[in-house]
């Protein structure tokens, strides 16, 4: 794995879940318990409340050696440093979002499950190649279904991939199994006390310990 990418928890924000007032509280409590990346979602905000926040997700990233994906918004990625973004299949070029943010950028795209959009993402260069939803989801309760076998069928790709949908640290071991890198992860972290995200965070990270072959526990 390429770029900084490092098997494990990636954590995503939700404006339900992480509301401003307990955002970086909730992001840096999952970066202490073990996630190996963090995706800043936020579609409906104003765009200064999003640039405020999104800049200080970065500097908690920062100071964490995480990196820190915007969602959907390459300008925004731009401009507040983040280390890249992820996009979704209505969301814009790869290609454009690649001249825009360079090389050196995480470029993550959602796949769903279907292995020809892999392909087309391969193609474009992302980095990462995300299916899913695996298990039912409140975030994205319209999202295709996908079953493990996908993420075993893309390991020919080779990218990292990531599951998303659903994922909890009781129905991880299977997708990590079946070949997930990362398991990306909203409700199944964020809401509650700083001190139960960290915990579920470190849980995940220990069930990377026990099933991937590349896991490797920070020093």
């Amino acid at each position: 794995m390429s770029k900084g990418l490092r098997p494990g928890l990636y954590a995503i924000t939700d404006s339900q879940l992480t509301p401003p007032a307990m955002l970086i509280e909730s992001v840096e409590a999952a970066l202490r318990g073990g996630a190996v990346m963090v995706q800043y979602r936020e579609k409906s905000a104003p765009m200064a409340e999003r640039v405020a926040q999104a800049s200080n997700l970065q500097a908690a990233c920062r100071n964490a050696g995480v990196p820190l994906l915007i969602n959907d918004d390459p300008e925004l990625a731009k401009r507040v440093g983040a280390a890249g973004v992820h996009l979704g299949q209505t969301d814009g070029s790869l290609a454009a979002a690649r001249r825009l943010l360079g090389e050196q950028a995480i470029i993550g795209i959602t796949c769903h499950a279907d292995l020809a959009l892999a392909q087309a993402g391969l193609e474009q260069g992302a980095d990462y190649l995300a299916f899913g939803r695996f298990y039912t989801s409140s975030t994205k309760p319209g999202a295709p279904a996908a079953s493990p076998e996908v993420l075993t069928e893309a390991k020919r790709f080779n990218r990292p991939l990531t599951a998303i949908g659903g994922v909890t640290t009781e129905n991880g071991e299977p997708l990590i199994r079946a070949g997930a890198d990362m398991l990306a992860v909203v409700g199944g972290l964020f809401g509650g006390s700083a001190d139960d995200i960290e915990q579920r965070a470190h849980e995940f990270e220990q069930l990377f310990a026990r099933h991937h072959p590349l896991f490797t526990l920070p020093r």
